[in-house]
């Protein structure tokens, strides 16, 4: 009996150590891991060699607006600072020497560089005895000046009489003789202002034509200078258009006194630029409007038709009231042949001669007056920009002979 009672008390004790055995390991089982964190842990890729490693990206910072927090205003978005645009400065105004008083201040330069032709004839006229052989030395020291043929035959022949006339042989005499006899060729009783006021309510106009290289746009932009420091108002027309920079280079005369230049693109028509030109100075009411022109070669007669092209299109608008040729002084006969063509074809009013100053050939001055029949107006003494001056005889023969 009491061995019945034992294993029936064992039997139950190895019943209740495995039902507690069994009730660990059922809360082992019910306990759960940690939760995974919300945000994941993203380990960079290694860079493969010869590239650079990536920096890590930042998440976005969400704003207010996307964030929708109720009860709070999203602070008023300030607008991004926007730098204000700088003005280009604006060169200051340059202020023209007046024409009153330019060829005075000139005068001794022409002078030097003419005085050879005026001193070359006084001395062969002051010799004792004025023979065949020195009178042909006068003819030749007038045929190198440029003088002319013609003009040479007819100054010695003059000259000849007035000495066995007059029988002057004082130095004082002969500079007299000498400077009446250049006056007569120069011709005193030209009209030698350049014409700059219309006749009707318009602007004057004038247009400047000669070939390549003989200081054309340069003549207009000086004369543009001459015209305000006169107190006028001038307009620019860029009308040649085939010659690379000739409009910047017009432009930049006008800018430096205020001038407005009209122009086009590169290669266009020049009739067209020079046609706007005009209706622009009479839409502002300018004085004058100068009219830079196309300056080939004179042998092209296609270039020298647009010439005339240019004249009739501005005669549209009026009559043109100055055609002014720039010649080179340098270049001697080879003017006179230029100035022939041009004549032809635009009708010239006045001349300019340019280099004037440069060279001893100061009677080209006689022999294109001669060719053309029309005055030398305006004179280029120099590489400045006020070295543009109004051609009086008086001076400039007083320059070659001295006074």
């Amino acid at each position: 009996m009491e061995f019945v009672i034992l294993a029936v008390v064992i039997a139950a004790l190895v019943v209740a150590g495995l039902i507690s055995g069994l009730v660990v390991s059922g809360r082992k089982k019910r306990q759960l891991p940690p939760a995974p964190s919300s945000t994941p842990t993203i380990t960079p890729a290694e860079p493969h060699v010869g590239e650079e490693a990536e920096p890590p990206r930042e998440e976005p910072r969400r704003t207010i607006e996307e964030a929708g927090l109720p009860g709070v205003e999203a602070p008023a978005e300030e607008a991004p600072a926007v730098a204000e645009p700088v003005a280009p400065a604006v060169p200051a105004l340059e202020i023209p020497e007046p024409t009153a008083g330019r060829l005075v201040r000139l005068r001794a330069r022409l002078a030097r560089s003419q005085s050879t032709l005026g001193k070359g004839l006084l001395t062969l006229l002051s010799r004792d005895n004025l023979d065949e052989d020195t009178w042909e030395e006068i003819e030749d020291t007038l045929l190198t000046a440029d003088v002319g043929v013609a003009p040479t035959q007819e100054l010695v022949e003059r000259l000849r009489e007035r000495v066995r006339v007059l029988g002057t042989r004082t130095p004082e005499g002969l500079r007299t003789l000498l400077r009446e006899e250049l006056l007569t060729l120069l011709g005193t009783d030209f009209d030698r202002a350049v014409k700059t006021e219309s006749g009707v309510d318009t602007p004057g106009v004038v247009m400047v034509v000669g070939v390549n290289g003989t200081g054309k746009t340069t003549t207009t932009g000086k004369l543009a200078r001459v015209l305000v420091a006169d107190g006028r108002s001038v307009v620019l027309g860029a009308a040649d258009t085939f010659r690379a920079a000739a409009t910047e280079q017009l432009q930049t005369w006008g800018e430096r006194v205020g001038a407005r230049t009209v122009r086009g693109p590169e290669g266009g028509d020049p009739a067209s630029v020079a046609f706007e030109a005009v209706k622009e100075g009479i839409a502002e009411g300018a004085d004058v409007v100068l009219i830079d022109t196309a300056g080939r070669l004179h042998t092209k007669t296609g270039l020298m038709d647009e010439l005339g092209k240019v004249k009739r299109v501005v005669e549209k608008h009026g009559p043109l009231d100055e055609i002014l040729l720039v010649l080179d002084a340098t270049t001697g006969q080879n003017g006179l042949v230029q100035a022939r063509v041009f004549a032809e074809v635009v009708d010239v009013t006045g001349i300019v001669l340019t280099k004037l100053d440069g060279t001893a050939k100061g009677g080209i001055v006689i022999a294109v007056q001669r060719e053309l029949g029309v005055p030398v107006k305006l004179v280029g003494l120099g590489e400045g920009p006020d070295d543009l001056a109004p051609f009086e005889p008086e001076a400039f023969v007083d320059a070659l002979i001295g006074d």
